[in-house]
C-alpha cells in the first residue's frame, strides 16, 4: 500500500516538470520516462522520474521555498537581484554570506538552487512583504538583520538604453529594493549599479524637467530618511584583483550617522601604492585549454576579416581594402568603435564582459584561436569557481555570467562591511583613481549635482512666464 501511495500520476509528473500532461504523455508513450499501467492510469516511481531528468539533462525552474536549514549563522545577510550569485559568492567569501536569494529569471533561478539549494528562493520582489521574506530566510523576530545587498536591474540607468530611470519597470523594482530595505532595517544596505546610475535623469525636489543625476537623488533621499548614512564611488574591479576591467558604482548605506569607508584597492594598474599589478585574461584562462569549453560561432562573414588580425588588434588593423566592406555604414560613424572586430590581449585584463560576446560593436574574440571567448572563460574572468553550474541555453549562460558581479569586488564590498562591524578602517589610499572618471564618490557627486541643481533652478526661474516672475517679488 506504502509503494502505491508513492507512485506518482501523469499530473504529479506534469506539474513537477512543469508541462502538460499532454506533453507527460508524450514522453512515457516515447519510452524515456518508465511507466506503469495499473487500471486505467499510469503510474511513475520517483526513482523513474529522477532517471529520466539525469538522462536527458532536464531543468526544472524550482519553486519558490524556505531556508531548509534551522540555523542561523553569527551575520544575517539577504540577496536580492541574485543573478547568477556572482556578489554572492564574493560576499560569500569576504565572510557574508546570504540566507536569502531573489531572483526572477528562470535559468538564474535554476542556477541558485543548483548551488545552493538550502538557501530561502523567492522570485518576482513585488510579489513579497517583509515579514513573509523573513519568515522563509527563518530570521527570527527577534534578530535583527545585518545587510541585505543586491544589484537591481541596470537596464533602466544604462548609458547604452532608453535611461528612462525610475518611469521604467525596473527602475521601480529599484524602488520597490528599497521598500523592503526602509521596512527591515539592515544596519548595513549595498546597492550595486552601472555608471549609468550616477547621471540617470529624473524630475527632482523643485525641478520640473529631467535633470542629470536626478535618479540617484531620489533614491538618495529615500534611504537618508530611513536613518541611513551613505558612502558610494565608482570602481574599477581590476583594481581589487578581477582580471577585467568593469566599472560599476557601489553604493554602502549604514544606519545612523557613520559612514562606511571606500573599499580598499588590492591591485593597481601600474603597481604603485605597494599594491600588486592588475590581473590579465593570461591570469585567469591560462590553464583552461585542456577543458572541455562552449562557446557560439562568429558568422563566417565575419571571422573572414578575424583572420586578418592578431592578438590584441581591432577594425582598424584591417587592410584598408577591406575596411569598407567589413565596416558598412559604421565605418562613417564617430567614436573610437573599438568594439568591434576586436581580438583581446592576453597581457591585459579583459574588456568588460558583456552579456554575448559575437555582438558586433562589442566583440570578445579570443587572442589567437578564430572564436569568441567561451562560457568557461567568461566563469574565469568574472572568477566563478570551476565546479559553479551555470543552468540554461548556452546563450542564457552568456547572459548569466555577463551580467554577474565580478566576485573580488564582491569580496572587497564585504570585508570593508566586516571591517566597519568591528570599529576598522580598511587601509585608504589618497589620491588613488578607483575608475577612469572624476566626481563620482558621494563627496564629490554631490558638489556637482548641487552646481547642477542650481543652474536648473535659475533657468527654470529665467524662462518661467510672466505670472512667475511676479511671484518672485510677492
Amino acid at each position: 500500500m506504502t509503494e502505491l501511495q508513492n507512485l506518482l500520476t501523469i499530473t504529479d509528473v506534469a506539474k513537477q516538470l512543469k508541462v502538460t500532461p499532454q506533453y507527460a504523455r508524450k514522453l512515457i508513450k516515447e519510452e524515456k520516462i518508465l511507466a506503469t499501467r495499473v487500471g486505467s492510469q499510469w503510474v511513475i516511481k520517483p526513482e523513474d522520474l529522477e532517471c529520466y531528468k539525469k538522462q536527458y539533462d532536464v531543468l526544472v525552474e524550482p519553486d519558490d521555498h524556505e531556508r531548509l536549514s534551522d540555523d542561523l549563522p553569527e551575520i544575517v545577510a539577504l540577496s536580492f537581484f541574485s543573478g547568477a550569485m556572482g556578489l554572492d559568492i564574493g560576499m560569500s567569501n569576504g565572510g557574508i554570506k546570504a540566507l536569502l536569494a531573489c531572483e526572477f529569471n528562470k535559468y538564474c533561478r535554476m542556477t541558485i538552487e543548483k548551488n545552493e539549494p538550502e538557501m530561502a528562493l523567492i522570485g518576482d520582489i513585488n510579489h513579497y512583504e517583509a515579514d513573509e521574506i523573513l519568515r522563509l530566510a527563518k530570521v527570527p523576530q527577534n534578530r535583527k538583520v545585518d545587510v541585505i545587498f543586491g544589484g537591481p536591474p541596470c537596464q533602466a540607468f544604462s548609458t547604452a538604453g532608453a535611461r528612462r530611470a525610475l518611469n521604467d519597470e525596473r527602475g521601480n523594482v529599484f524602488l520597490r529594493y528599497i521598500s523592503i530595505v526602509e521596512k527591515i532595517r539592515p544596519t548595513y544596505v549595498v546597492i550595486e549599479n552601472v555608471r549609468g546610475l550616477l547621471s540617470a535623469e529624473y524630475p527632482y525636489a523643485d525641478i520640473e524637467d529631467k535633470i542629470k543625476g536626478g535618479a540617484l537623488c531620489v533614491i538618495l533621499d529615500r534611504l537618508k530618511a530611513a536613518g541611513y548614512t551613505i558612502s558610494f564611488e565608482l570602481y574599477n574591479a581590476a583594481n581589487f584583483g578581477a582580471p577585467q576591467i568593469r566599472e560599476r558604482v557601489v553604493m554602502i548605506g549604514k544606519l545612523g550617522n557613520e559612514k562606511v569607508a571606500h573599499l580598499s584597492p588590492t591591485h593597481d594598474e601600474n603597481g604603485e601604492y605597494g599594491l600588486e599589478l592588475w590581473r590579465t585574461l593570461k591570469d585567469a584562462v591560462q590553464d583552461i585549454e585542456s577543458k572541455d569549453q562552449h562557446y557560439v560561432e562568429f558568422p563566417e562573414k565575419r571571422l573572414k576579416f578575424y583572420r586578418m588580425l592578431k592578438e590584441g588588434q581591432y577594425w582598424k588593423d584591417l587592410p584598408n581594402e577591406v575596411l569598407e566592406e567589413a565596416m558598412g555604414s559604421k565605418l562613417n560613424l564617430g567614436g573610437g568603435k573599438t568594439g568591434f572586430y576586436r581580438r583581446l590581449r592576453f597581457d591585459r585584463p579583459s574588456p568588460t564582459l558583456v552579456t554575448d560576446p559575437t555582438m558586433p560593436a562589442t566583440d570578445l574574440c579570443h587572442p589567437t584561436q578564430d572564436r569568441p571567448l567561451s562560457v568557461e572563460e567568461y566563469a574565469r574572468i568574472q572568477e566563478f569557481p570551476d565546479n559553479w553550474t551555470i543552468c540554461g541555453p548556452i546563450k542564457e549562460q552568456y547572459r548569466q555570467i555577463g551580467n554577474a558581479v565580478p566576485i573580488k569586488l564582491g569580496e572587497a564590498i564585504a570585508k570593508t562591511i566586516l571591517a566597519d562591524m568591528h570599529g576598522k578602517k580598511l587601509r585608504q589610499i589618497s589620491g588613488f583613481s578607483y575608475s577612469r572618471y572624476k566626481n563620482t564618490s558621494e563627496i564629490l557627486w554631490q558638489a556637482e549635482m548641487n552646481k547642477k541643481l542650481e543652474a536648473a533652478r535659475k533657468k527654470q526661474i529665467d524662462t518661467c512666464p510672466q505670472e512667475c516672475e511676479q511671484l518672485k517679488f510677492d
